[in-house]
Protein backbone atom coordinates (compact mmCIF):
# COMPACT_ATOMS: atom_id res chain seq x y z
CA UNK A 1 0.00 0.00 0.00
CA UNK A 2 1.16 3.84 -0.99
CA UNK A 3 2.39 6.05 1.22
CA UNK A 4 0.36 8.59 2.21
CA UNK A 5 1.47 12.50 1.13
CA UNK A 6 3.68 14.60 4.15
CA UNK A 7 0.72 17.01 4.08
CA UNK A 8 -1.79 13.93 4.78
CA UNK A 9 0.18 11.77 7.03
CA UNK A 10 0.34 15.49 9.30
CA UNK A 11 -3.15 15.43 9.01
CA UNK A 12 -3.95 12.05 9.95
CA UNK A 13 -1.62 12.56 12.95
CA UNK A 14 -3.37 15.33 14.25
CA UNK A 15 -6.62 14.07 13.87
CA UNK A 16 -5.99 11.21 15.87
CA UNK A 17 -5.47 13.25 18.84
CA UNK A 18 -9.06 15.18 18.21
CA UNK A 19 -11.17 11.89 17.17
CA UNK A 20 -14.39 13.38 18.87
CA UNK A 21 -13.95 16.70 16.98
CA UNK A 22 -14.44 17.51 13.56
CA UNK A 23 -10.92 19.07 12.08
CA UNK A 24 -10.55 22.59 10.30
CA UNK A 25 -7.15 22.06 8.40
CA UNK A 26 -6.07 25.34 7.53
CA UNK A 27 -4.53 25.35 3.67
CA UNK A 28 -4.03 28.96 2.08
CA UNK A 29 -7.18 30.63 2.12
CA UNK A 30 -9.48 27.37 3.10
CA UNK A 31 -9.93 25.23 6.09
CA UNK A 32 -10.51 21.56 4.40
CA UNK A 33 -11.67 18.58 6.24
CA UNK A 34 -10.65 15.02 5.20
CA UNK A 35 -11.73 11.51 4.84
CA UNK A 36 -14.97 11.22 7.60
CA UNK A 37 -15.26 14.59 8.30
CA UNK A 38 -15.46 15.72 4.93
CA UNK A 39 -18.61 13.42 4.48
CA UNK A 40 -20.06 14.49 7.48
CA UNK A 41 -19.65 17.91 7.18
CA UNK A 42 -20.60 18.06 4.08
CA UNK A 43 -23.88 16.99 4.59
CA UNK A 44 -24.45 19.07 7.60
CA UNK A 45 -23.56 22.30 6.12
CA UNK A 46 -24.51 21.58 2.31
CA UNK A 47 -20.68 21.52 0.84
CA UNK A 48 -20.02 20.65 -1.88
CA UNK A 49 -17.58 16.48 -1.78
CA UNK A 50 -14.98 16.75 -3.62
CA UNK A 51 -11.73 14.95 -3.40
CA UNK A 52 -7.63 15.27 -2.97
CA UNK A 53 -4.87 13.16 -4.12
CA UNK A 54 -2.82 11.64 -0.93
CA UNK A 55 -0.70 9.31 -2.55
CA UNK A 56 -3.53 6.40 -2.28
CA UNK A 57 -4.63 4.81 -5.15
CA UNK A 58 -8.16 6.30 -4.05
CA UNK A 59 -8.44 10.44 -3.78
CA UNK A 60 -9.32 11.45 -0.30
CA UNK A 61 -12.94 13.08 0.09
CA UNK A 62 -12.29 16.68 0.51
CA UNK A 63 -14.28 19.53 1.53
CA UNK A 64 -13.61 23.32 2.65
CA UNK A 65 -14.73 26.68 3.59
CA UNK A 66 -13.43 29.77 3.11
CA UNK A 67 -10.86 31.13 6.51
CA UNK A 68 -12.75 34.64 6.27
CA UNK A 69 -16.57 33.00 7.27
CA UNK A 70 -15.08 29.82 9.37
CA UNK A 71 -16.58 31.49 12.15
CA UNK A 72 -20.77 30.61 10.71
CA UNK A 73 -19.49 27.10 9.46
CA UNK A 74 -18.40 26.55 12.90
CA UNK A 75 -21.98 27.81 14.66
CA UNK A 76 -23.98 25.66 12.66
CA UNK A 77 -21.87 22.57 13.61
CA UNK A 78 -22.02 23.74 17.24
CA UNK A 79 -25.37 24.49 17.31
CA UNK A 80 -25.56 20.60 15.98
CA UNK A 81 -23.95 19.45 18.72
CA UNK A 82 -20.77 18.73 17.20
CA UNK A 83 -16.72 20.03 18.64
CA UNK A 84 -14.72 21.52 16.13
CA UNK A 85 -10.92 21.48 16.32
CA UNK A 86 -8.79 24.53 14.76
CA UNK A 87 -5.75 23.62 13.17
CA UNK A 88 -4.36 26.41 11.91
CA UNK A 89 -0.81 27.45 9.82
CA UNK A 90 1.91 28.61 12.28
CA UNK A 91 4.42 29.99 9.82
CA UNK A 92 4.25 31.94 6.81
CA UNK A 93 4.00 29.23 3.82
CA UNK A 94 6.65 31.16 1.84
CA UNK A 95 9.34 31.13 4.73
CA UNK A 96 8.21 27.53 5.69
CA UNK A 97 11.11 24.92 4.50
CA UNK A 98 9.11 21.37 3.39
CA UNK A 99 6.10 21.10 4.95
CA UNK A 100 4.46 24.18 6.62
CA UNK A 101 3.76 23.88 10.25
CA UNK A 102 0.37 23.55 11.62
CA UNK A 103 -1.12 23.24 15.17
CA UNK A 104 -4.62 22.86 16.79
CA UNK A 105 -5.02 26.04 18.10
CA UNK A 106 -8.59 26.19 20.10
CA UNK A 107 -11.01 23.23 20.24
CA UNK A 108 -14.63 24.54 19.80
CA UNK A 109 -17.06 22.81 21.60
CA UNK A 110 -20.95 23.70 22.49
CA UNK A 111 -20.15 24.91 26.26
CA UNK A 112 -17.28 26.75 25.45
CA UNK A 113 -18.38 28.74 22.49
CA UNK A 114 -17.09 32.80 23.69
CA UNK A 115 -18.14 34.16 19.63
CA UNK A 116 -20.71 36.79 20.63
CA UNK A 117 -22.87 36.42 17.55
CA UNK A 118 -23.04 32.77 18.56
CA UNK A 119 -24.45 33.14 21.82
CA UNK A 120 -27.63 34.37 23.44
CA UNK A 121 -26.64 37.91 25.59
CA UNK A 122 -28.78 37.40 28.22
CA UNK A 123 -28.09 33.84 28.82
CA UNK A 124 -25.44 32.06 30.07
CA UNK A 125 -23.73 29.36 28.35
CA UNK A 126 -22.08 27.13 30.80
CA UNK A 127 -20.49 24.26 31.13
CA UNK A 128 -20.77 21.73 33.73
CA UNK A 129 -18.84 19.19 34.87
CA UNK A 130 -19.97 16.01 37.05
CA UNK A 131 -18.06 13.74 39.10
CA UNK A 132 -19.49 10.69 40.63
CA UNK A 133 -17.63 8.89 43.54
CA UNK A 134 -19.69 5.80 44.96
CA UNK A 135 -23.43 7.07 45.64
CA UNK A 136 -22.19 11.28 45.70
CA UNK A 137 -21.83 13.84 43.10
CA UNK A 138 -19.05 17.05 42.70
CA UNK A 139 -20.50 19.57 40.55
CA UNK A 140 -18.35 22.39 38.97
CA UNK A 141 -20.20 24.68 36.18
CA UNK A 142 -18.59 27.33 34.34
CA UNK A 143 -19.30 30.32 32.04
CA UNK A 144 -16.27 30.14 30.16
CA UNK A 145 -17.42 33.57 28.16
CA UNK A 146 -17.88 35.69 31.77
CA UNK A 147 -15.97 33.82 33.91
CA UNK A 148 -18.78 32.70 36.20
CA UNK A 149 -17.65 29.56 38.00
CA UNK A 150 -19.23 28.00 40.80
CA UNK A 151 -19.15 24.29 42.52
CA UNK A 152 -21.33 22.21 45.17
CA UNK A 153 -21.40 18.81 46.09
CA UNK A 154 -24.24 16.38 46.75
CA UNK A 155 -24.11 13.91 49.75
CA UNK A 156 -27.93 13.36 50.17
CA UNK A 157 -30.16 10.73 50.73
CA UNK A 158 -31.57 11.00 46.65
CA UNK A 159 -28.42 12.01 45.53
CA UNK A 160 -28.73 11.58 41.37
CA UNK A 161 -32.35 13.54 41.51
CA UNK A 162 -30.57 16.45 43.27
CA UNK A 163 -27.78 16.39 40.77
CA UNK A 164 -30.40 16.49 37.78
CA UNK A 165 -31.89 18.95 39.71
CA UNK A 166 -28.84 20.93 39.45
CA UNK A 167 -28.20 20.39 35.58
CA UNK A 168 -32.01 21.65 35.67
CA UNK A 169 -30.68 24.78 37.05
CA UNK A 170 -27.83 25.67 34.91
CA UNK A 171 -29.20 24.41 31.92
CA UNK A 172 -25.57 23.97 30.45
CA UNK A 173 -24.31 23.12 27.31
CA UNK A 174 -22.03 20.64 27.82
CA UNK A 175 -21.69 18.08 30.44
CA UNK A 176 -17.82 16.94 31.04
CA UNK A 177 -18.01 13.58 33.41
CA UNK A 178 -15.59 11.35 34.97
CA UNK A 179 -15.22 7.20 34.03
CA UNK A 180 -17.89 5.69 36.82
CA UNK A 181 -20.01 8.54 35.40
CA UNK A 182 -20.23 7.80 31.91
CA UNK A 183 -20.48 3.68 33.05
CA UNK A 184 -23.66 4.28 35.05
CA UNK A 185 -25.39 3.79 31.72
CA UNK A 186 -28.78 4.12 33.03
CA UNK A 187 -28.18 7.63 34.74
CA UNK A 188 -26.81 8.92 31.50
CA UNK A 189 -29.54 7.54 29.67
CA UNK A 190 -32.32 9.65 31.98
CA UNK A 191 -30.06 13.11 31.51
CA UNK A 192 -29.64 12.19 27.50
CA UNK A 193 -33.09 11.41 27.58
CA UNK A 194 -34.16 14.57 29.91
CA UNK A 195 -31.72 17.81 28.59
CA UNK A 196 -30.33 18.31 24.96
CA UNK A 197 -26.85 18.23 26.08
CA UNK A 198 -23.78 17.62 24.85
CA UNK A 199 -21.69 14.79 26.97
CA UNK A 200 -17.82 14.20 26.88
CA UNK A 201 -16.34 11.96 28.72
CA UNK A 202 -12.69 12.37 30.63
CA UNK A 203 -10.47 10.13 32.15
CA UNK A 204 -10.16 9.87 36.30
CA UNK A 205 -6.49 11.36 36.48
CA UNK A 206 -7.94 14.99 35.45
CA UNK A 207 -10.04 14.72 38.28
CA UNK A 208 -7.56 15.42 40.70
CA UNK A 209 -8.21 16.43 43.99
CA UNK A 210 -4.70 18.94 44.65
CA UNK A 211 -6.13 21.30 46.72
CA UNK A 212 -2.87 23.35 46.80
CA UNK A 213 -2.23 23.76 43.10
CA UNK A 214 -6.11 24.93 42.85
CA UNK A 215 -6.03 27.63 45.63
CA UNK A 216 -2.67 29.13 44.79
CA UNK A 217 -4.33 30.05 41.26
CA UNK A 218 -8.07 30.85 42.07
CA UNK A 219 -9.85 32.82 44.69
CA UNK A 220 -12.21 30.01 46.51
CA UNK A 221 -15.21 31.76 48.45
CA UNK A 222 -18.12 31.38 48.98
CA UNK A 223 -21.29 32.87 48.35
CA UNK A 224 -20.92 35.81 50.64
CA UNK A 225 -17.22 36.40 48.86
CA UNK A 226 -15.63 34.99 52.40
CA UNK A 227 -12.06 33.13 51.67
CA UNK A 228 -13.31 29.72 52.87
CA UNK A 229 -11.89 26.24 54.29
CA UNK A 230 -11.97 23.55 51.34
CA UNK A 231 -9.93 20.35 52.22
CA UNK A 232 -12.75 18.44 53.54
CA UNK A 233 -14.52 19.40 50.02
CA UNK A 234 -12.93 16.49 48.21
CA UNK A 235 -15.95 15.93 45.61
CA UNK A 236 -15.95 19.50 44.97
CA UNK A 237 -12.02 19.64 44.10
CA UNK A 238 -12.38 16.91 42.08
CA UNK A 239 -14.73 18.81 39.83
CA UNK A 240 -13.45 21.76 39.63
CA UNK A 241 -10.13 20.59 38.47
CA UNK A 242 -12.25 18.36 35.66
CA UNK A 243 -13.60 21.21 34.52
CA UNK A 244 -10.55 23.72 34.49
CA UNK A 245 -8.47 20.97 32.62
CA UNK A 246 -10.97 20.21 29.89
CA UNK A 247 -11.45 24.04 29.80
CA UNK A 248 -7.54 24.59 29.42
CA UNK A 249 -7.03 21.72 27.25
CA UNK A 250 -9.49 23.09 24.40
CA UNK A 251 -8.94 26.32 24.90
CA UNK A 252 -5.34 26.48 24.85
CA UNK A 253 -4.40 30.11 26.28
CA UNK A 254 -4.66 30.98 29.84
CA UNK A 255 -7.93 32.30 31.20
CA UNK A 256 -7.19 35.07 33.55
CA UNK A 257 -11.48 36.24 33.49
CA UNK A 258 -11.48 32.69 35.56
CA UNK A 259 -9.89 34.00 39.08
CA UNK A 260 -12.63 33.12 41.16
CA UNK A 261 -14.74 30.32 42.38
CA UNK A 262 -17.83 30.37 44.14
CA UNK A 263 -18.67 27.46 46.37
CA UNK A 264 -22.30 27.19 46.88
CA UNK A 265 -24.92 24.96 49.48
CA UNK A 266 -27.55 23.79 47.01
CA UNK A 267 -30.14 23.98 49.82
CA UNK A 268 -29.96 27.12 50.42
CA UNK A 269 -32.21 27.77 47.30
CA UNK A 270 -35.71 26.26 46.66
CA UNK A 271 -34.87 23.27 45.18
CA UNK A 272 -36.94 22.69 42.10
CA UNK A 273 -36.98 19.54 39.34
CA UNK A 274 -36.63 19.66 36.02
CA UNK A 275 -41.14 19.00 35.84
CA UNK A 276 -41.67 22.85 38.10
CA UNK A 277 -39.40 24.40 36.23
CA UNK A 278 -40.95 23.54 32.82
CA UNK A 279 -44.58 23.21 34.24
CA UNK A 280 -43.77 26.81 35.96
CA UNK A 281 -42.44 28.46 32.40
CA UNK A 282 -40.28 30.80 34.41
CA UNK A 283 -37.71 31.13 31.42
CA UNK A 284 -38.84 29.34 28.48
CA UNK A 285 -42.20 28.09 27.43
CA UNK A 286 -43.46 24.14 27.92
CA UNK A 287 -44.31 24.02 24.08
CA UNK A 288 -41.46 25.60 21.79
CA UNK A 289 -38.80 26.81 24.84
CA UNK A 290 -39.21 30.20 23.80
CA UNK A 291 -38.94 33.40 26.24
CA UNK A 292 -41.97 34.69 25.41
CA UNK A 293 -44.80 34.41 27.61
CA UNK A 294 -42.65 32.98 30.38
CA UNK A 295 -42.18 34.84 33.62
CA UNK A 296 -38.53 36.10 32.64
CA UNK A 297 -40.17 37.63 29.27
CA UNK A 298 -42.48 39.53 31.87
CA UNK A 299 -39.92 40.12 34.59
CA UNK A 300 -37.27 41.74 32.17
CA UNK A 301 -36.76 45.29 31.47
CA UNK A 302 -33.42 44.62 32.29
CA UNK A 303 -31.07 47.79 30.71
CA UNK A 304 -27.73 45.67 30.40
CA UNK A 305 -26.86 41.81 28.95
CA UNK A 306 -25.29 41.30 32.12
CA UNK A 307 -28.50 42.53 34.65
CA UNK A 308 -30.71 40.02 32.01
CA UNK A 309 -28.34 37.26 33.14
CA UNK A 310 -28.38 38.19 36.98
CA UNK A 311 -32.17 38.27 36.52
CA UNK A 312 -32.66 34.82 34.84
CA UNK A 313 -30.19 33.10 38.07
CA UNK A 314 -32.65 34.71 40.41
CA UNK A 315 -35.79 33.39 38.48
CA UNK A 316 -33.86 29.87 38.65
CA UNK A 317 -32.69 29.53 42.38
CA UNK A 318 -35.45 31.14 44.30
CA UNK A 319 -33.86 32.23 48.23
CA UNK A 320 -34.89 30.07 51.15
CA UNK A 321 -33.21 32.41 53.63
CA UNK A 322 -35.64 35.15 54.68
CA UNK A 323 -32.57 38.06 55.76
CA UNK A 324 -31.44 37.59 51.76
CA UNK A 325 -35.25 38.13 50.45
CA UNK A 326 -36.22 40.92 53.01
CA UNK A 327 -32.86 42.61 51.63
CA UNK A 328 -33.34 42.08 48.20
CA UNK A 329 -37.31 43.42 48.43
CA UNK A 330 -35.86 46.29 50.24
CA UNK A 331 -33.50 46.76 47.17
CA UNK A 332 -37.09 46.57 44.77
CA UNK A 333 -38.73 48.68 47.65
CA UNK A 334 -36.08 51.88 47.13
CA UNK A 335 -35.96 51.87 43.57
CA UNK A 336 -40.29 51.23 43.08
CA UNK A 337 -40.55 54.38 45.62
CA UNK A 338 -37.99 56.66 44.14
CA UNK A 339 -38.49 57.05 40.40
CA UNK A 340 -35.80 59.86 39.31
CA UNK A 341 -33.52 58.06 40.74
CA UNK A 342 -34.48 54.75 38.92
CA UNK A 343 -34.70 56.88 35.40
CA UNK A 344 -31.15 58.17 36.49
CA UNK A 345 -29.55 54.35 36.91
CA UNK A 346 -31.47 52.82 34.24
CA UNK A 347 -29.91 55.83 31.90
CA UNK A 348 -26.48 55.36 32.69
CA UNK A 349 -26.84 51.75 32.54
CA UNK A 350 -27.95 51.63 28.95
CA UNK A 351 -24.97 53.41 28.34
CA UNK A 352 -22.87 50.08 29.59
CA UNK A 353 -21.70 47.13 27.62
CA UNK A 354 -21.43 43.29 28.09
CA UNK A 355 -18.30 44.28 30.39
CA UNK A 356 -18.16 40.34 31.55
CA UNK A 357 -18.49 39.25 28.02
CA UNK A 358 -15.75 42.13 27.10
CA UNK A 359 -12.99 41.02 29.55
CA UNK A 360 -13.74 37.02 28.61
CA UNK A 361 -12.51 38.45 24.63
CA UNK A 362 -9.51 40.44 26.11
CA UNK A 363 -8.42 36.97 28.05
CA UNK A 364 -8.84 34.81 24.97
CA UNK A 365 -6.73 37.91 23.07
CA UNK A 366 -9.67 38.23 20.37
CA UNK A 367 -11.11 41.43 21.05
CA UNK A 368 -11.02 44.06 18.46
CA UNK A 369 -10.68 48.10 18.53
CA UNK A 370 -14.63 48.05 18.56
CA UNK A 371 -14.21 45.82 21.86
CA UNK A 372 -11.59 47.69 23.85
CA UNK A 373 -13.64 51.20 22.84
CA UNK A 374 -16.98 49.97 24.53
CA UNK A 375 -14.97 48.52 27.56
CA UNK A 376 -13.46 51.86 27.87
CA UNK A 377 -17.08 53.63 26.93
CA UNK A 378 -18.68 51.40 29.95
CA UNK A 379 -16.49 52.15 32.60
CA UNK A 380 -16.99 55.78 31.78
CA UNK A 381 -20.08 55.32 33.44
CA UNK A 382 -19.16 53.34 36.77
CA UNK A 383 -18.25 56.99 39.31
CA UNK A 384 -21.76 57.87 38.21
CA UNK A 385 -23.31 54.65 38.86
CA UNK A 386 -21.45 54.34 41.95
CA UNK A 387 -22.40 57.83 43.19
Amino acid sequence: MAEYSPMMQHYLDTKKDYKDSILFYRLGDFYEMFFDDAILASRELELTLTGKECGQEERAPMCGVPFHAAENYIARLISKGYKVAICEQMEDPKQAKGIVKREVIRVVTPGTVIESNLLDEKKNNYIMSVYKSGIYFGIAVCDVSTGDFRATQIKETNNFSAALDEISRYSPAEIVVNNLMYDTTEEIAKIRERFQIYLSKQEDNKFSNNVEELTSKYNVVDESENKIEINDKTLCICAINGLLTYILETQKTNLDHINKIILYNNTKYMCLDINARRNLELTEKLRDKSKKGTLLWVLDKTSTSMGGRRLRRWINDPLLDIEKINKRLNSVKELKDNPILRGDIADLLKKVYDIERLVGKISYGNANARDLISLKNSVKQLPELKK
